[in-house]
């Protein structure tokens, strides 16, 4: 995400009935840091330069209709309000890490830049496990061939478009022409997850 942390300003619990409380969803965080990708993320953070405080990650009830969205400066906002199971926590912890260590290792993203949003979009839904058949398939989106790049694509279009610096169809241009250089950029890991 960028500059934008999404939050409402905090507040005591859940307003949707779908979502859980703030303290619920702090808990699920601190079990988060037990998964293996959230743990190595975490480390290559603290590696490229990049520590992070035990303030980096936390629970608010969110605005926007997100599970998520880092900022910098601000850290990892994980949005209460709209998840309900651990799953999910550690799916939005690992999708903002992404996102967290591209701007760690990129001293010159720009979060208002299409391109850049587009790139680092590309990679947290490609790498994150995001888009895993399974989790299409729960979406409803049942496509056998090429469904993750599509997922991707389609879920990165989203992201994108919803930073106010971005229309659609600059959305659309900046994830064509990042594409493949991004699509393929694995770092930190040596292979896709």
């Amino acid at each position: 995400m960028g500059d934008d942390p999404l939050s409402s300003g905090g507040g005591g619990s859940s307003s949707a009935s779908a979502g859980m409380t703030l303290g619920e969803c702090q808990d699920l965080i601190q079990k988060s840091f037990t998964n293996p990708m959230v743990k190595f993320l975490m480390e290559n953070l603290e590696k490229s330069g990049c520590g992070i405080g035990s303030n980096f990650i936390k629970a608010e009830n969110c605005k926007e209709n997100a599970a998520g969205g880092f900022a910098r400066g601000i850290g990892i906002v994980i949005c209460s309000n709209h998840l309900q199971f651990q799953d999910e926590v550690d799916q939005t912890v690992i999708h903002e890490l992404i996102h967290a260590y591209d701007d760690c290792r990129a001293a010159n993203l720009d979060w208002t830049n299409c391109a850049h949003q587009a790139c680092s979009e590309i990679r947290a839904n490609h790498l994150s496990g995001d888009c895993h058949f399974k989790r299409e398939l729960l979406r409803g989106h049942l496509k056998i061939k090429r469904h993750e790049q599509e997922c991707v694509k389609r879920r990165a279009i989203m992201s994108v478009t919803a930073n106010p610096c971005c229309s659609e169809v600059a959305a659309k241009d900046a994830i064509e022409s990042v594409w493949s250089t991004c699509y393929n950029d694995t770092t930190p890991f040596t292979r896709p997850p």
